[in-house]
């Protein structure tokens, strides 16, 4: 099936990973469902996304109602809240495909820095979590400043896309390629997601230091 027949659900949707994801999808006209704890505040979100966007293919709700009726969940919450949010959804991402985004980064005085995960990252901690999903990790090094800039018509950058399931990772880099300028390129498998999460926190040094929104390019492919 083609991303453009899915429905794609954002759980953390009214953050700002999640909705500057929400907002590239919908433009690109893709049906999407804005995830929250609070469903007013979801569907207070998807609102201004419609309006900007001039989309009517946007609505909220609360977490587990997203991950319902969506096809494909992604995760973009913060990293604290990552196990508690999506313990509770077992039975509903069950045979979905989940796309963690979820970078466990801390900061002091010296910056960003990466966090241990005993299960070795938080794509990895997904999968614990949600045996009967399919779950990939992407997204992690997308900057959420471009994708809300409506005056950005292309956001220059590749997505690496991991997972052990082929046709889910093809599907979730087809996805990526629906924002304008990204191109999807497949990055391994899941248990390499642990080294691509904590690269962000060397993006957000370059950024801080050059006062830019970097991103990565994949040569020679």
């Amino acid at each position: 099936m083609s991303v453009q027949e899915l429905t794609i659900g954002v759980l953390g949707g009214t953050g700002a990973q999640g909705r500057g994801l929400a907002y590239r999808w919908a433009k690109a006209g893709l049906s999407v469902l804005i995830g929250s704890r609070d469903a007013a505040r979801a569907e207070s979100s998807a609102a201004e996304l419609r309006a900007a966007t001039g989309s009517d293919t946007v609505a909220g709700a609360d977490n587990a109602g997203v991950a319902a009726r969506s096809d494909v969940v992604v995760v973009a919450v913060p990293w604290d809240a990552h196990a508690a949010t999506l313990e509770p959804l077992r039975a509903e991402l069950a045979g979905k495909i989940v796309v963690d985004c979820v970078n466990p980064l801390g900061f002091d005085k010296q910056g960003p820095f990466r966090l241990d995960v005993p299960e070795g990252s938080a794509a990895e901690q997904a999968a614990a979590l949600l045996p009967e999903s399919r779950v990939t990790a992407s997204f992690h090094h997308v900057s959420a400043v471009l994708l809300a800039d409506g005056d950005v018509e292309k956001v220059d950058t590749d997505v690496l896309v991991l997972g052990d399931d082929r046709e889910a990772t093809d599907l979730v880099r087809e996805l990526a390629e629906r924002i304008p300028g990204v191109r999807g390129i497949y990055g391994g498998r899941l248990r390499n997601a642990g080294q691509v999460e904590a690269f962000t926190a060397n993006l957000i040094a370059i950024n801080r230091r050059y006062k830019a929104h970097a991103g990565i390019r994949i040569t020679d492919v």
